[in-house]
This record gives structure tokens, C-alpha cells and sequence, in this order.
């Protein structure tokens, strides 16, 4: 080796040599998650305003990425209303990390596609853009899935492969749109728990963050944020009075329109926000100075001390892209249209989603008493049906009367250890208040849970039981009578019952909401002294959208977890039951009767009648 070039090795290794000891002896630079953001990052023209990252346009962003530098903080949950900033303060926090506490770290998307589109078309392009990045990240050995840094490894994987998410130990993890993820299954954990074993390896030093839109109450955002150590909401103050207000869309005003002469967009242009407190007006001109001089306060703190989990929540009424007319034109469009209105609840007002025209609460089960008390036949009743809901360690039944239009009242329900015990409620007689008896006409047993055990018992008493089971889809009509193939089995060649639960429900709780009670009325009423345990599990389940496979669903979902349903079931079975007995063409001779009105002789008299048929409707 020659002169002149050892005398070139050794002065590149002084220069190594002094810039290590250089960076090792300088102050070490101390940003927050938010200053560095606005020190490094840089947008590109995909993004809505690109160039520098500026803390000033979304200020509310501040507080949640700075929460990963409190040391008490463990897990951040952010309830947002989408395109308010969750997945850019998601980004910031994972470039921060591998920029100043490189460290193992996750990333969870709903499928593995998205996982590679975001891998592709955000982190990649993000990290180029930095040249404090550039430099660490080994882009030539990093694939969609796993990016490799000096000193650190960042897996992006679907919730959809269960198998990946158990695998790696990590320090960091987040969850993008979480609510998009799937549930457990019978065989392993929710991704979500999955996902978090991972973080076991570094115990008390594990950061999680996790953000999305809300669905319903029971997904995983909406519960995770309620249920945190504190749960902070952003405050702005009023330009007017000064008061800290929360940006609600109960204070959006706009022109009402009862003749349907103005479009969306008209009516959204008349939008106003009120403030809550002195009643001025506020122009979407004075949101952004609220927003820069906005502060996140608690509204709910359990313990003392300091919070370890923290869920923070926010609508699009804090977006400066977003008017008080846009808000309003989108409400407006969706009015009327469930699927829009849940997406308006959802991605707009960061809310669960709760249809209330087929909702119904304990508190109007109970209001639907009649002043008979329990084992009382109304004296309208023309058949009986019940229902029982089998469980591991006891058997649900309700029985119901039946009149004309649909009209019936629960006069019994309850709880037995058996299923055997069953026989004796089922052929009791029940009288009327004239002392007329009557005994259960037909009774549906779900076999879903314990099917040889339900099929045994029914065997040789057809002239009042029936197995049913639920139907996994959505079936045309109410109900379909089946036939048991079992070869060896006594049941064998015996009905079983097909039961549409969705389409009961929607018609029970759709007959709960008619205040108007008793013969004909076609009200779903309970006997005097029915207890709230039996109000609550009757609606105890909502009905939500689901997209599937690329369609819309209407499903049955509970509205909180590990609610009870078993009364509503038995409540769907003693339905389907009437239904096979024929209970829609109850009175209607009578009926076709009654509605051959005279020839009106006034147009008073035509008004009368018109006004009662309408009425009775």
C-alpha cells in the first residue's frame, strides 16, 4: 500500500473519529413530539397544505403528540372526526421516534393492502423529506411491511393476520382507524389484544397510541376513550365574551325550510354558530385564533394523581377546512338517509352511531304497562305463544298474548334451571279477567346452543313445541319451517323453525314506540309490575350499518358490552310463533267489516270518517 494512500486512510479515519465524539460530547437536543414536527417535518404536495409542518394550523394536534413524551402517560386514545389531523400526528410521532428514541414499534391498519398503501404513498415519502431520517433509514433493505432504520425496525401489519401481530416484541404501538379492525374470534383474541402482549417485553417504558372515527358504543375507540384514567375535550374561548366553550353542533343554526322550497346548499348558507354562553354569532373567519389560544381540559378523571391513560375526543367543527355551512349542508344531504346520517354521526360529529327509529330504552318498555297484573290474559288476547332461550347455566321464557292488528302484552317471563321445567309453564292454563282459560298455542326453543339437547326434548310434543334456530342471513320472509336431517336421531324428519331475528326486533321495537295502547291498537305492551331487569335485556341490542365486502348490511349489534339479550330472544321466538299461528290475519273479517263506511251525507261526515281511519292506522 502506498504512502498517499495510508496518509488518505488515516485522515479519514481522524474526521470519523472527531465527528463521533463531536456528536457524542454535544448537548443533546430536547424537543417534544410537536416542536420537533414543526423543526423537521415536511409535507408534500399530496398533503392539503404542503412545506413546513406549522402547529399553528391544527393546535390541537399539540397536546395529543406531546403526550408521548409524558413519562406518567402509557396509552393515548384519540376519538376523532375524520381529516382533523389523527393520522398526521401519527406519522409525527412515529418519524419522531426514529429520529431521537429509535426503539421497536408497530403499526396495525385494518388490512394488510392498507398497510403497504400507507407504507407506500405516506411513511416513505414522509421520511425522504427529512433529512435528519434520510440518513438513519436503510430503504434498500426495508420492505412494504417492515422499514428498517439504524437501530430500530418499524412492522406495519393488518388486524386481519392474527398470526402476524403476536410475533414481535415492541416498544411502541399504534393503531390507525381502529375501528375498521375485526373483533375477536372464536379461536384467538381481538387484534387489539393481540397487538398489546407485544408491548409485555418493555413493560413500564411501552408507549400505545391509538386513534379513529367512532362507529358504534361497544367498538373499540368509543370504549377505550370513555373508559381512560381522564378523558379531555379541546376549549376555545369566545371571541365576544371570552367564556371556554366546546365546538357543538346543537349550536349550529340555519334557516328552517317546512315547504321544501331550498336546496341543501341554500339552507347551509344560512348557518350560524352560536355561542352557547352570550348568544352572539361566530364567524368560521374567528375559528382559527379560538383554536391557537384553545386548551384540552378534562371532563372525566378516575383516580388520583396522574392519568396513565388519556383519551382525548374532537369533531370537525374544529377543522379550519371545515365551514359551519359545510357542516350544516352535509347534516341536511343526509337527513332521512340512515346510511348518510350514521356516516354524518360518525365522521363528523365523532359520535356512536344509534338509529333511534329502531331504537327503543327500558324506560318505554316500562311505560307500556297495561293495568293487568302478571298470568292476566287480556280479554282481547285470541292466542298465546312463547318463547325460551336456552343458556349454559339456566333457560330464559316469555309468554305473550295475541289480539287483532298484531295488538299483544307480555303476561309472564322468567328463569328456570332447567329446561325441563319448561313443560309445566308452557301447558299451565292462564285466565282472562272473565275467567275464560287459555293455554300456550305454540312455544319456539332456540337449539343454537344446545341442539341434541332441544331436539330430545321436543320430540313427541309437536302440538306445542317447536326447535328454532336464528338465520346466519338475512332471509326473505319472517320465518321458514325446516326439516331436521339428523340420521340415528329421533328428531330426525321433525320442523325446525328458521327464525329472521333482525326482521322481529325492528318489528317489536317499531310496536314499542306506539304510545297509543290497548285493543287494536297494535302496541307491544307488558303486564303491571313487569321488572327493569326484563326492560332492559328487551332493548338491549341497536341496529347499525356495516359495510361488507364492498356492500352495506343492517345488523343487530348490543349497545354496550356483554349486555344481556335473552328476554329479547325469547320476546323474537313467542313472535315467530304467533307468526306460524297465523297471527296477522287475526280480525280481519271483522275488519273488512268495520272499514265498509256508508256513503257520507256531509262533508263533515266524510271528514269524521276519514280522521278515524286515519287515526286508527
Amino acid at each position: 500500500m502506498s504512502k498517499s494512500v495510508r496518509n488518505k486512510q488515516r485522515q479519514k479515519t481522524a474526521r470519523l473519529f472527531r465527528r463521533v465524539i463531536r456528536e457524542s460530547l454535544a448537548p443533546r437536543e430536547k424537543l417534544t413530539v410537536s416542536e420537533w414536527a414543526e423543526k423537521y417535518r415536511v409535507l408534500d404536495e399530496g398533503s392539503s397544505i404542503s412545506g413546513h409542518w406549522s402547529n399553528s394550523v391544527t393546535p390541537y394536534l399539540n397536546e395529543i403528540m406531546d403526550a408521548m413524551n409524558d413519562p406518567y402517560i402509557r396509552e393515548i386514545y384519540f376519538c376523532k372526526a375524520s381529516q382533523i389531523g389523527g393520522t398526521e400526528a401519527l406519522l409525527n410521532m412515529l418519524l419522531y421516534i426514529a429520529d431521537k428514541d429509535p426503539a421497536p414499534t408497530m403499526i396495525v391498519y385494518p388490512s394488510d393492502d392498507l398497510a403497504k398503501d400507507i407504507s407506500t404513498d405516506r411513511i416513505k415519502p414522509a421520511i425522504r423529506l427529512i433529512p435528519q431520517l434520510k440518513g438513519k433509514f436503510l430503504e434498500n433493505s426495508s420492505k412494504e411491511l417492515k422499514l428498517n432504520f439504524k437501530g430500530m425496525k418499524i412492522y406495519l401489519r393488518g388486524s386481519n393476520s392474527p398470526g402476524k401481530l403476536a410475533s414481535k416484541p415492541i416498544k411502541y404501538l399504534f393503531f390507525d382507524e381502529i375501528d375498521k379492525m375485526g373483533g375477536a374470534s372464536k379461536k384467538e383474541a381481538s387484534p387489539y389484544n393481540l397487538a398489546k402482549e407485544r408491548l409485555k417485553t418493555y413493560r413500564s417504558q411501552s408507549k400505545l397510541f391509538a386513534c379513529s372515527t367512532p362507529t358504534i358504543r361497544i367498538n373499540y375507540i368509543w370504549n377505550l376513550h370513555e373508559n381512560a384514567d381522564e378523558v379531555r375535550h379541546y376549549f376555545v374561548p369566545c371571541p365576544h365574551c371570552g367564556e371556554m366553550i366546546e365546538l357543538s353542533w346543537k349550536q349550529v343554526k340555519f334557516q328552517e325550510d317546512p315547504e321544501k322550497k331550498m336546496s341543501a346548499y341554500e339552507r347551509a348558507q344560512t348557518a350560524v354558530y352560536v355561542c352557547p354562553e352570550c348568544g352572539c354569532l361566530i364567524t368560521d373567519g374567528q375559528k382559527p385564533e379560538m383554536l391557537r389560544k384553545g386548551e384540552w381540559r378534562a371532563v372525566k378523571k378516575r383516580g388520583v394523581g396522574k392519568p396513565k391513560t388519556v383519551g382525548f375526543w374532537i369533531n370537525s367543527l374544529y377543522s379550519i377546512f371545515v365551514t359551519w355551512a359545510d357542516a350544516a349542508e352535509e347534516f341536511i344531504k343526509s337527513a332521512g338517509n340512515p346510511e348518510e346520517l350514521q356516516n354524518f354521526v360518525n365522521s363528523w360529529l365523532a359520535e356512536p352511531w344509534e338509529d333511534r327509529s329502531v331504537s327503543a330504552d327500558a324506560q318505554m318498555v316500562l311505560e307500556r304497562q297495561t293495568e293487568l297484573p302478571e298470568f292476566r290474559i287480556p280479554e282481547w288476547a285470541m292466542l298465546l305463544t312463547g318463547g325460551v332461550d336456552i343458556q349454559e347455566t339456566s333457560v330464559y321464557w316469555s309468554i305473550r298474548a295475541w289480539g287483532k292488528n298484531m295488538t299483544s302484552q307480555g303476561i309472564a317471563h322468567g328463569q328456570v334451571a332447567h329446561l325441563s321445567q319448561i313443560e309445566r309453564i308452557m301447558n299451565t292454563y292462564y285466565e282472562k279477567g272473565n275467567g275464560d282459560k287459555m293455554i300456550v298455542d305454540l312455544c319456539l326453543i332456540d337449539s343454537g346452543n344446545d341442539t341434541d339437547l332441544v331436539y330430545n326434548f321436543c320430540v313427541g310434543k309437536g302440538d306445542w313445541a317447536m326447535p328454532c334456530k336464528g338465520a346466519s342471513n338475512n332471509m326473505l320472509s319472517t320465518f321458514k319451517i325446516s326439516t331436521i336431517n339428523k340420521a340415528g336421531s329421533k328428531a330426525n324428519g321433525m320442523p325446525l323453525v328458521m327464525v329472521d331475528g333482525g326482521k322481529y326486533k325492528e318489528m317489536i321495537y317499531a310496536r314499542l314506540r306506539r304510545e297509543k295502547m290497548g285493543e287494536g291498537s297494535g302496541a307491544y305492551m307488558t303486564y303491571q309490575g313487569t321488572d327493569e331487569e326484563y326492560a332492559q335485556q328487551l332493548t338491549a341490542e341497536q341496529q347499525v350499518i356495516e359495510r361488507r365486502n364492498g356492500g352495506i348490511k343492517m345488523v343487530w349489534v348490543p349497545k354496550t358490552a356483554h349486555a344481556d339479550n335473552h328476554y329479547l330472544d325469547t320476546e323474537v321466538y313467542s313472535a315467530a310463533a304467533a307468526d306460524i299461528l297465523g297471527v296477522r290475519s287475526l280480525g280481519l273479517e271483522e275488519l273488512e267489516h268495520e272499514n265498509r263506511k256508508p256513503e257520507p251525507e256531509t262533508k263533515e261526515e266524510a271528514w269524521i270518517w276519514d280522521n278515524e281511519l286515519e287515526d286508527w292506522q
